[in-house]
């Protein structure tokens, strides 16, 4: 029997005994004014990328109907059962056995549904499933019903795994971890259904309180976490007759004066610069989802063979076990929301980079933000993304808005995230329509030489995106880059110059970070260190890690 696609345990920081993959083969039917489609996909790929049946795009007034059996194996069920879809895209509801068992309006946040009450011998998952893509004002992404230049296909339906998983009628649903770095502690609080005692283990030691309450664990050796040394701690919990795996790292992430007195990026209380890609999380095969948890593997390590320390993860939510390889082979992470809001204006987006003029954010209109609904439902969906993120070791950021898509209310934004979680720092708004408020000053740089400029209000300045430079080594049809290459070794002359000249003398002037564009080529945006399908990496290894350990080296 074949091994089911993905099939790998999907929450690495939560993990049970019980499992069951219910990814491989699902029937799906789409119903339009022009169009009565019946087919095979293979979840967790969505219809429209080659792994899925390479299918025409889900229209807005379609429906998508994905339909699978599946039976629950002798001795699985031992109190509960839960059914977990990790992302569907978009709206769907879903019935177990006829049974309306839930409902989402979130393409980028795992479903999680108890199914207890509604099992037979022979069980009937239906999901019907609407997406508008960019036509509507949910959170979408960079997807597009007419992908050109940085949008790309949209796609519909399953997207990352689904899977069951039983557990004890009294059990945990959540752990929260938190590291105190400078107390060297690390809190935990367990959340369960019901109450009871909980016990904590971390090697040798361990402790006891009660579960739904906050529990210190203090260490008698502390190795912080960084990308050079990524330390992780196991970590054992027990509630009742429900067990738990899990892991965390030490590690304190700020902004603080260095010994000049420059704001800086700080890890474990040290100035760390840290040098990054920005990095989309698509390829050719599976668009939006991997094809298996060794590509996840390969693009951070072939990051991190280059000498970069950080990826910015772009307009994305991956699936939880890429965040546990970045934990584990020790790369930064800085973690975007996912866009939304109605058409964005041209001007709205473009005006800062052309002009210098930033618009107040309050300017509803300006940014396609008029719905109050949907101003809302973002801000429960950011709260969202940091919950199910929160425990990943390596997010150092939340960058909230980028390039003003979607933009409203910033500085009201940055409040929330900063109490939703106060370890970690925050750029609010990436590339313009700054609001002169927060840690960062963040610059996009693409169309003229970067010069460092001290931030006005003393902030933490950062290039949060730059380079893009362009070399198409496979036939693209209008292809889109920032600055037009022709070979390997003008791309490679025209990076060295851009750190040596550019990045390099910016860093000893204050700059913290910087995040060139891009890892990867998506579609026919070409301006990758590797290709769309990860055969061609553009450049040499050695010269891109010869950059950083460069930019790594030169000291103030």
């Amino acid at each position: 029997m074949n091994q089911l696609p993905c099939s790998e345990y999907p929450r690495p920081q939560m993990k049970r005994e019980s499992y069951l993959c219910l990814n491989g083969e699902w029937n799906f039917s789409i119903y339009g004014e022009k169009r009565n489609e019946n087919g095979k996909v293979i979840v967790p790929f969505s219809i429209e990328s080659k792994l899925g049946g390479n299918r025409d795009v889900l229209k807005p007034n379609e429906t998508l109907m994905m339909e699978k059996d599946f039976e629950i194996p002798d001795g699985f069920n031992i109190g509960r059962v839960l059914l977990h879809f990790d992302a569907v895209d978009w709206q769907s509801k879903i019935w177990i056995n006829d049974h309306l068992a839930g409902e989402s309006e979130c393409g980028y946040l795992p479903i999680v549904l108890d199914i207890t009450n509604v099992l037979k011998e022979v069980n009937h998952i239906c999901m019907v499933i609407h997406d508008p893509s960019d036509s509507g004002a949910q959170l979408r992404g960079k997807q597009s019903l007419h992908p050109k230049g940085i949008w790309y296909s949209a796609q519909s339906g399953i997207w990352q795994s689904v899977w069951l998983e039983s557990v004890p009628v009294d059990y945990i649903e959540s752990l929260k971890i938190t590291p105190y770095f400078d107390e060297k502690y690390v809190e935990i609080f367990v959340k369960t259904n019901t109450s009871g005692k909980v016990c904590i283990s971390c090697g040798k030691q361990s402790i006891k309180g009660e579960s739904n309450a906050a529990l210190h664990l203090h260490l008698d050796e502390m190795h912080p976490w960084t990308p050079e040394n990524p330390y992780l701690y196991d970590l054992d919990v027990t509630f009742k007759e429900d067990h738990v795996t899990s892991y965390f790292g030490m590690r304190k992430f700020s902004v603080m004066k260095d010994h000049e007195g420059v704001m800086r990026l700080f890890l474990n209380n040290r100035p760390y610069f840290q040098s990054g890609l920005l990095d989309q999380g698509y390829n050719s095969e599976g668009l939006m989802s991997w094809k298996d948890d060794q590509m996840m593997i390969d693009d951070i390590q072939l990051a991190k063979s280059m000498g970069f320390n950080m990826l910015r993860k772009h307009i994305k939510i991956e699936p939880l076990r890429w965040y546990y390889h970045c934990d584990r082979l020790g790369m930064l992470v800085w973690q975007d929301m996912i866009n939304g809001g109605s058409h964005y204006n041209l001007l709205t987006i473009s005006s800062p980079l052309i002009t210098n003029i930033h618009f107040k954010d309050s300017h509803y209109r300006l940014f396609g933000r008029k719905d109050e609904h949907e101003r809302k439902r973002f801000l429960e969906q950011l709260k969202g993304m940091i919950d199910h993120l929160y425990n990943c070791v390596s997010i150092s950021m939340w960058v909230i808005f980028n390039e003003g898509w979607g933009q409203f209310d910033s500085s009201k934004a940055l409040m929330l995230v900063q109490k939703w979680d106060p370890t970690r720092v925050i750029d609010p708004t990436s590339g313009w329509h700054d609001q002169k408020m927060g840690d960062f000053k963040s610059w996009h740089v693409y169309f003229k030489p970067y010069k460092f400029k001290k931030d006005t209000l003393g902030r933490c300045v950062i290039l949060s995106e730059f380079g893009g430079y362009q070399w198409a080594i496979n036939d693209v049809k209008k292809s889109f880059g920032y600055k037009r290459m022709e070979s390997q070794k003008e791309l490679e002359e025209n990076l060295v110059q851009l750190y040596e000249k550019q990045i390099i003398p910016a860093k000893r002037l204050g700059l913290s970070a910087c995040v060139y564009t891009q890892l990867s080529d998506v579609e026919s945006e070409v301006n990758g260190l590797v290709s769309y399908d990860r055969k061609t990496v553009k450049i040499r290894t050695e010269v891109m890690k010869k950059i950083n350990e460069r930019l790594k080296d030169d000291e103030k």
